[in-house]
C-alpha cells in the first residue's frame, strides 16, 4: 500500500436509505469522513407501516446518481482521485442491493478503480473502527431491524457467532410493539420517546431466555404478551401507552443485558481475562436506554464499551466506505461479475 491514506467511496442501498460517502484513513482508524450524504425514504414507506421493496428500489434508482455526485462534491474530489469504490452487496432487499452494486460496478469500470463488494453487517461491525479506532478482537452486539446477534469480531472477514435471535429481530420487535400502541413506522424511536415519561413497573412483561445457557435471543413471546395486555386495557389512554412503552423497553433492556453478560463470559474464555471491548452497532444501538444499560454491563464486567455515534449506527454510506477501505488496505477486491446477495451471514465471510 502507498504511504498515503486511501480514499474510498461507499454506496449503501440495502433497505430504505439511499446513501453515499467518501472516507479517508488507515486501519484500525479512526477514519476521516469527507462526506456522508443520506436520503431517508421513511415518508414514502410510512403509509404502509413498513418498507415496501419495490418502492425502495425505485427510489434508489431515481436518487443514487445525484447522491453520489453530492458526496464527491462535498469531499472536493473527482472520481479519478479515489482509490477504490465500495458498495453494499448484501444482505438486504435484493432490488435495492442490485441498484447500488450495479452503480458501483459502472463507476469502478469508468474510473479503472478496484471494486469492493461489502457485507452490510460487516460495515456495521467496522463502524466502531471508523469512529473510534477499536482494535481486534472485540465482542460485537449487532442490533437492528433485521438482525440481533452476538459474536466475536476477530479480524476483517472473521467473525464467530455466540448467539442470535431464534425468532424476531430486536428492531422488528420494537416496530411491532409500536404498531400495537398505534404508533407509526418506524416505531423504535417513538417507543423510546414515550418510555421516557412512562412507568416501567406498571405492566409485567416476560424476559424471554433470561438466565438460559448460551447467548441466543427471543422476542416473539414479549411481543405476544404486550399484545394481550394492550387488548385487555383497550382503549389505551396516553398514560397506558407511555407505561406500556416503558415496560416493553425495560424488558428488552433486561434481556440484552443478560445475553451480553453470557457472551462476555464466552469471549473471556476464548480471548483471556485482559480487558476486552464491547461494541454495539446497528440502528437499535442508537437507543439511549440501551446504550446506558450496556455501559453499566461493560463496567461491571471490566469491558470497555465502544459505541459509534448514533448517526453511524443507522444505515449510512460512511460505514460501507470504511469497510471497503479496510478490505482495500488488505489488498482485497472483487471481480466485475460479483453477485448481489439477499442473505449473507457475517460468519460466512471466511478469513480475509
Amino acid at each position: 500500500m502507498s504511504s498515503k491514506p486511501p480514499i474510498v467511496l461507499g454506496i449503501e442501498t440495502s433497505c430504505d436509505e439511499t446513501a453515499a460517502s467518501v472516507v479517508r484513513g488507515v486501519p484500525p482508524g479512526p477514519g476521516e469522513i469527507l462526506s456522508n450524504i443520506i436520503f431517508s425514504q421513511i415518508a414514502e414507506h410510512q403509509p404502509y407501516g413498513g418498507v415496501v421493496p419495490e418502492i425502495a428500489a425505485r427510489a434508489h434508482v431515481e436518487l443514487l446518481d445525484g447522491i453520489v455526485e453530492r458526496a464527491l462534491d462535498e469531499a472536493g474530489l473527482r472520481l479519478g482521485e479515489l482509490d477504490a469504490i465500495a458498495a453494499t452487496a448484501g444482505p438486504g432487499l435484493i432490488g435495492g442491493v442490485m441498484v447500488g452494486l450495479v452503480s458501483a460496478k459502472a463507476l469502478a469500470l469508468a474510473a479503472a478503480k478496484p471494486l469492493i463488494a461489502v457485507n452490510h453487517l460487516e460495515a456495521h461491525a467496522l463502524s466502531t473502527r471508523l469512529a473510534l479506532g477499536t482494535p481486534f478482537p472485540f465482542l460485537l452486539l449487532l442490533i437492528s431491524g433485521g438482525h440481533c446477534q452476538l459474536m466475536a469480531a476477530e479480524a476483517v472477514g472473521r467473525y464467530r457467532l455466540y448467539g442470535a435471535t431464534i425468532d424476531d429481530a430486536i428492531g422488528e420487535a420494537f416496530d411491532k410493539g409500536a404498531k400495537l400502541l398505534g404508533l407509526s413506522y418506524p416505531g423504535g424511536p417513538q417507543i423510546e420517546q414515550l418510555a421516557r415519561s412512562g412507568d416501567a413497573k406498571r405492566f409485567s412483561l416476560p424476559r424471554p431466555m433470561l438466565g438460559r445457557d448460551g447467548a441466543d435471543f427471543s422476542f416473539s413471546g414479549l411481543k405476544t404478551a404486550m399484545s394481550l395486555i394492550a387488548k385487555k386495557v383497550a382503549p389505551l389512554s396516553e398514560r397506558d401507552r407511555r407505561d406500556l412503552a416503558a415496560s416493553f423497553q425495560a424488558a428488552v433492556v433486561d434481556v440484552l443485558r443478560d445475553r451480553v453478560h453470557a457472551a462476555m463470559q464466552q469471549f473471556r474464555t476464548e480471548f483471556g481475562n485482559s480487558n476486552g471491548n464491547l461494541v454495539a452497532v446497528g440502528g437499535v444501538a442508537a437507543n439511549q436506554a440501551i446504550r446506558s444499560a450496556l455501559a453499566e454491563a461493560a463496567q461491571s464486567a471490566g469491558f470497555e464499551l465502544s459505541l459509534p455515534p448514533p448517526a453511524l449506527c443507522t444505515d449510512n454510506g460512511a460505514m460501507v466506505a470504511w469497510a471497503g477501505l479496510e478490505r482495500h488496505y488488505l489488498g482485497l477486491k472483487d471481480p466485475p461479475d460479483v453477485s448481489p446477495l439477499a442473505r449473507w451471514p457475517l460468519q460466512a465471510l471466511g478469513s480475509a
